[in-house]
């Protein structure tokens, strides 16, 4: 007879269900983004005439209106761009850069740890995580000019159109939006402009009981849009748009100045590159994720079964570990963050990785733009005399992680993810099963999967079998958690991939709820 007085209770499960996310496929052009409506505009730009950096850029500017606690224009980014016909793909820097006026002294540590953030020591009133000193200089404008400018074939106006519909019919008021205003809330409340948009009532927005959700139009930002299509990109960095959000910066006692906007500049480069498995992987090097992700591959053994098995989770799961060790220990390290990948019908291809850092960034709407700006000072250690401590100029190092594979001289996936330091082994994995198991994407993008996002743990998805978490805790602590939609434990990837036989296949993240891959 059971003695119910030994009962212990199960792992609590917050979903009770089994989700699949159906993949796109077509032998032209494949979008894929976070928020499904950003995808619908990059294939109705693709449908229109323009290639994938057209369809990135006008996709990456819908977000700005449809998936703002991700990205906008107040953020950074980085992004690979492999046009077709190009022999290799160049890197689209617009990384976070402290302003030339910050003050490292102005964060004072508390002596207490903290939970939030990268686990930094606490800094008293929170001012690395939100608020106007939170601020890197926003690049991501900067960014999508120089990708338009070097290898975009449509008017810059066109491609803006789509992102001010959006902005003016405003932000879906669903299940969703109350999910993630809620558990932003405890920051949006300190600023006034976010607690009016975010916060009607001084209480997140909710759904109705029934019908359609209606819309929030997210302040000034429709017409800080039309702005740019009227005036162009630059107006963000010198024109009216730029002295706007410096006076807001300064009511809200922010340190950006005229030189840090003027000075803004998106470098483009060759792509970092590493040979693997016959191919070339390029990858964005530098302050990223990207470097440390080609060690990890080129450390893991060829495949020798079918699909990953127990051994080959356990071994990476040990690469991850050491490769996080040295990561932390020798470059410091340092959310949420959205990812596009981008095929077109010459087969150019266009991995964007653009991020407000945290969930809603600095949780500060300007309210003469209505820009919600980043906190890319919380990827700096506050501690002084480290190697990624705060200072006035300095680039700090960073989790994004787009990388593009190449056969030859042609581009065959390109991949990236959402979700801070699991950005890193979430890619790894995607790209590993894809083009090291040969899985399809839809079922790549279903398989379950681990995170290693340190140097001390692992954490693993409850549906892996007892042999494979066996393995994994040979390897470290380990640890099960659901792959659910919030806490986001596994991150979000996805990807595009071009078969031999032309056939395009582009996938996201299951567990994203508006995400969507779409062919043209």
């Amino acid at each position: 007879m059971t003695n119910f007085a030994d009962y212990a209770p199960p792992p609590h499960m917050g979903q009770n269900w089994h989700v699949t996310k159906p993949a796109a496929r077509g032998r032209r052009g494949i979008v894929v983004s976070q928020a499904r409506a950003a995808a619908e505009v990059g294939v109705a730009v693709l449908e229109g005439g323009g290639n994938a950096v057209d369809a990135a850029v006008a996709a990456g500017f819908a977000l700005a209106a449809v998936e703002p606690w991700n990205s906008g224009l107040g953020g950074i980014g980085f992004a690979l761009v492999h046009p077709a016909g190009a022999p290799r793909a160049q890197m689209v820097d617009f990384g976070p850069v402290a302003p030339a006026g910050l003050d490292a002294t102005a964060f004072r540590l508390t002596g207490r740890p903290t939970t939030d953030g990268f686990g930094w020591p606490e800094v008293e009133g929170d001012l690395n995580l939100h608020g106007a000193l939170s601020v890197a200089i926003p690049s991501t404008v900067a960014g999508y000019r120089a990708m338009h400018e070097r290898w975009g074939r449509l008017p810059l106006a066109d491609l803006l159109a789509p992102s001010i519909a959006l902005a003016k019919r405003g932000l879906p008021r669903d299940w969703y939006t109350t999910l993630m205003i809620a558990a932003n809330a405890a920051g949006l409340r300190h600023y006034p402009e976010s607690a009016r948009l975010y916060l009607p009532e001084g209480l997140p927005p909710t759904p109705p009981y029934r019908g359609d959700p209606p819309f929030m139009v997210l302040g000034n930002l429709p017409a800080t849009l039309e702005r740019l299509q009227g005036a162009g990109l630059a107006d963000f960095y010198e024109g009216e748009i730029a002295q706007a959000l410096l006076a807001d910066m300064a009511d809200s006692g922010g340190v950006l100045s005229a030189d840090d906007l003027r000075d803004c500049r998106a470098r483009i480069s060759l792509a970092s590159e590493a040979p693997w498995r016959g191919k070339t992987l390029q990858y964005a090097g530098g302050l990223t994720a990207g470097p440390t992700l080609a060690r990890v591959l080129a450390s893991l053994p060829p495949p020798t079964t079918e699909k990953p098995d127990a051994a080959w989770f356990g071994h990476l799961a040990a690469a991850l570990l050491a490769a996080y060790a040295a990561r932390l220990e020798g470059e410091g390290e340092g959310g949420c963050t959205t990812h596009l990948t981008v095929c077109d019908a010459e087969g150019g291809m266009v991995a964007l990785t653009s991020t407000l850092l945290s969930t809603m960034g600095s949780k500060l709407v300007l309210p003469r733009t209505g820009v919600l700006m980043n906190n890319g000072i919380m990827w700096f250690d506050p501690r002084p005399g480290r190697a990624n401590s705060i200072a006035p100029g300095r680039r700090p190092l960073t989790n994004m992680c787009p990388v593009i594979l190449r056969d030859g001289d042609t581009p065959v996936l390109a991949a990236g993810a959402s979700g801070g330091r699991r950005i890193l082994a979430a890619v790894l994995q995607s790209v590993a099963f894809v083009a090291d198991f040969g899985m399809d994407p839809h079922a790549a993008a279903h398989h379950p999967r681990i995170d290693v996002s340190g140097p001390d743990s692992i954490l693993a998805d409850r549906r892996f079998g007892p042999d494979v978490l066996a393995a994994l805790r040979a390897a470290g602590p380990t640890e099960t958690a659901e792959h659910a939609v919030q806490p986001i434990n596994f991150a979000c990837p996805n990807l595009v991939l071009v078969r031999p036989d032309g056939e395009r296949v582009g996938v996201s993240d299951a567990m994203s709820p508006w995400s969507a891959a779409l062919a043209e």
